[in-house]
């Protein structure tokens, strides 16, 4: 629903289930670490449970991309898929509502020394990210070495949109609009660090179709376009959760070579190569509930 049909004041009650979110996410955030993880493990476990249509989802996500598993293996990821990302909506909300160095001590910032360098070159810096459970967390985390801006997608709800948007921008230093692309150039050729996650699917008129685990898949041509505009490094950036479920590591890869080539569909096929090793060490972090596969080449059935 577009913004301008909701009503004028946040006191109406067509808001309080956004208000009683935002109160569950600012109560979570304060939350001790062992009872943060039970919860989002049981929340993870109840929509596991009772969303069948998402559960279908991250089944045919994970069929097509690791068809050597057994039913067994997949079934029991599905599941770990749904538990971390339930435990993702607590870290998102520690991330959103508290100051980050209070978990410095959790975090191991490895090859930091590639996005020193990158940003030494005075081009600024696009960050390739990842949408794991951990993104919000790592943002947060990830500021405590860099200063970056990030690029969003705006909530649908008015209300949650600018609970979201104000929370980022405490820990960024400018939170853009995905459609605002002179935003994203102006920052980049300021000098600035822009962390931007180009792994899900926004329909055919952004992308070309480029290998993702095999799959021809509908991939966004921005990276290199931000990159051919600007002159920047790309850095592709992982994060995630250590199997202690109590410590985080991020790692920053090299920045891509011959990037952008002049070649969209060689381009994307450079970034999807990077997501989808991430994506291996740790693939129950990942977001296997957004419908990645969604749009087909002209003529093929849909896989949902």
């Amino acid at each position: 629903m577009s913004k301008r049909n909701w009503p004028s004041s946040f006191a109406h009650p067509r808001f309080w289930p956004a208000w009683l979110a935002i109160a569950f996410m600012w109560t979570g955030a304060w939350l001790p670490w062992r009872l943060k993880l039970a919860l989002g493990k049981g929340i993870g476990l109840l929509v596991w449970r009772l969303v069948p249509r998402r559960r279908h989802i991250v089944d045919t996500n994970l069929r097509l991309c690791f068809p050597e598993w057994s039913d067994e293996q997949r079934r029991q990821r599905v599941r770990e898929t749904f538990i971390a990302n339930g435990i993702g909506i607590l870290e998102t909300a520690t991330a959103w509502c508290r100051d980050p160095r209070h978990l410095r001590h959790r975090v191991t910032y490895k090859n930091r020394h590639h996005l020193a360098a990158a940003q030494a070159r005075g081009k600024g810096v696009l960050v390739v990210g990842i949408h794991f459970s951990t993104l919000d967390l790592g943002g947060a985390l990830h500021s405590l070495y860099f200063p970056a801006d990030v690029v969003y997608r705006p909530h649908n709800n008015p209300l949650f949109d600018r609970f979201m948007t104000d929370a980022r921008r405490d820990i960024f230093g400018e939170a853009i609009d995905r459609r605002d692309l002179r935003g994203v150039v102006r920052r980049i050729k300021a000098g600035h660090i822009v962390w931007y996650s180009p792994d899900q699917d926004f329909g055919r008129d952004v992308s070309v179709f480029a290998p993702f685990f095999g799959i021809e898949t509908a991939s966004i041509r921005l990276t290199a376009k931000i990159a051919r505009m600007t002159g920047a490094p790309v850095v592709p950036l992982m994060f995630h959760r250590n199997p202690d479920d109590r410590t985080y590591t991020i790692e920053c890869h090299p920045p891509l070579e011959a990037f952008p080539s002049g070649d969209e569909v060689q381009d994307a096929t450079q970034v999807n190569a990077f997501i989808e090793g991430a994506i291996r060490k740790h693939p129950e972090q990942y977001l296997w509930l957004h419908r990645r596969f969604k749009t087909r080449p002209a003529g093929e059935p849909g896989f949902y």
